[in-house]
């Protein structure tokens, strides 16, 4: 649990993950302070998204410790509600939020995200890129010190991976963390890197 008295960071000590029985990394460490940002990278199946779980305390590491802050996640499924519109479906998260809410934030998110136009759509209509997207305006409308993003670029066009790059450098500028699972190259600028 992090210490709300300081600034947000990530810790890994020491952590091995593992899933079924198999070791996929071992005594991993490393620290992230306020706008740093780390790519995991590695072919499909070698432990990207059990590490973004360990970070968001959905998996408990086989071995060590991990320090995080509130996170939001992108994962392969939006998790919205298909049957809710857009918008209905993003502010039943962001009531969910312990941190008071700004009134527009789902609005806010939906902007950046290109969506706007969709907010009346029910999720279930939303194509590929656009539950992408949108699972992408569930994290921003989170207002968390940490995203964890796991193949964020899956099912997106360029114009969307450009737009994906700059959320997450805008999320970094104002003291964010970022860690981003991918094989397949996003542009975070000093970024650190873990190959699995």
């Amino acid at each position: 649990m992090a210490d709300p008295d300081q600034p947000p960071r990530l810790a890994f000590h020491g952590v091995t993950g593992a899933r079924g029985g198999r070791t996929l990394f071992e005594r991993l460490s490393f620290i992230l302070a306020p706008g740093d940002a780390t790519l995991v990278t590695g072919p499909n199946g070698v432990g990207k998204s059990s590490l973004l779980r360990i970070a968001a305390g959905l998996l408990a590491p086989a071995e060590g410790l991990v320090e995080a802050p509130r996170c939001a996640v992108m994962a392969e499924a939006a998790a919205l509600d298909p049957g809710q519109t857009l918008a209905a479906a993003l502010r039943f998260w962001a009531a969910l939020d312990p941190v008071p809410a700004p009134k527009d934030r789902v609005a806010d998110a939906l902007a950046a995200t290109g969506l706007t136009a969709q907010a009346s759509v029910p999720v279930r209509l939303l194509s590929t890129g656009q539950r992408r997207r949108a699972a992408l305006a569930r994290v921003v409308a989170s207002a968390a010190p940490l995203w964890l993003l796991d193949e964020p670029a899956n099912g997106l066009d360029a114009a969307s991976v450009t737009m994906l790059e700059a959320l997450v450098a805008d999320h970094r500028a104002g003291g964010g963390i970022a860690i981003v699972a991918t094989h397949t190259a996003i542009a975070l600028p000093g970024a650190h890197e873990i190959a699995l």
